[in-house]
């Protein structure tokens, strides 16, 4: 059993790890609305999460049993158990059941409320501070992500897929404030792990129906679950945890802006979806709010 000895960026300032964990979580994340969207096609919302995070905690389970991290605290089981039940099972529950009426603009607006309230949560319990120049650039960012979900053309309606999706960043954002304090004495990929162990049990009650239905899916269902398992959920999960371990929380969060327009962009290159002039109006308020959060740091 091995002891976490502490590689974290003590400093909580960008450097090459950070931006190598944020580049990736942001593409592997804007990359599962696609890929939701198809397994949608083939799968129910809970038998789609419950094989997606089935594939993702073989290597996660494997990565455990070989590293074999330290025992939690008794004080901390319950955030490591928030993990995977809210963070993980919860919030795909909610954000695969939002995608079935909900637009992807739309379920990308929604959802990018969750840095803001990340932000908030983190100078109340973490004592984060987030200056007035942080917060005009969230209002850059989230500015932009509306005008994407306006270009999306299928508009901004508010219905219980819309509500769904808002619970399910609500989950994202707790999770990140829940989990903050992990990182102190755990590798944040004992901590990815963990949570894709723990979510992926969670769902397994819906996993012989999963197995049921993708007996009879297309290759495209399958791929796309495939992928849902390996590329969001392992290695995007995994590189969320690193930023958050070397970034404070409302920082960090600040970074998932990026999502929306990084979305638009595979749209362009893997389904050949032409932004709008709109839309990449948006995007680049999007990505400006996060220069200006960043400015002097």
């Amino acid at each position: 059993m091995s002891a976490y000895i502490g590689t974290l960026n003590e400093t909580q300032r960008m450097d090459t790890t950070a931006a190598i964990a944020v580049a990736l979580t942001v593409a592997g994340w804007a990359s599962a609305f696609p890929a939701i969207r198809a397994g949608l096609a083939a799968f129910q919302p809970l038998e789609l999460g419950a094989l997606r995070f089935a594939i993702a905690a073989v290597p996660a389970a494997i990565f455990l049993a070989v590293r074999r991290p330290a025992l939690p605290q008794v004080d901390e089981l319950w955030r490591f158990g928030f993990g995977g039940a809210i963070f993980v099972a919860l919030y795909t529950a909610m954000l695969n059941f939002g995608e079935l009426t909900v637009s992807a603009g739309a379920a990308g607006f929604i959802i990018n409320v969750s840095p803001i309230f990340t932000a908030i949560m983190a100078m109340a319990l973490l004592g984060e501070r987030f200056s007035g120049l942080a917060w005009l650039g969230t209002v850059i960012s989230f500015t932009g992500i509306g005008i994407i979900a306006v270009a999306d053309g299928h508009g901004l309606h508010f219905n219980a897929g819309a509500l769904l999706v808002l619970g399910s960043a609500l989950c994202s954002a707790v999770n990140t404030i829940v989990q903050k304090p992990l990182f102190a004495h755990h590798h944040p990929l004992t901590i990815a792990a963990s949570n894709m162990v723990l979510g992926a049990l969670c769902l397994s009650p819906f996993l012989p129906e999963a197995f049921s239905q993708a007996a009879v899916a297309d290759s495209a269902g399958l791929g796309a679950v495939i992928y849902l398992g390996i590329v969001p959920s392992m290695i995007a999960y995994a590189a969320w945890a690193t930023a958050l371990s070397r970034l404070p929380a409302a920082r960090a969060s600040n970074f998932l802006y990026l999502v929306s327009p990084t979305s638009a962009l595979i749209g362009f290159f893997w389904l050949g979806e032409v932004p709008s002039l709109l839309g990449i109006l948006g995007g680049a308020l999007a990505l400006g709010g996060v220069i200006v959060v960043n400015l002097k740091r």
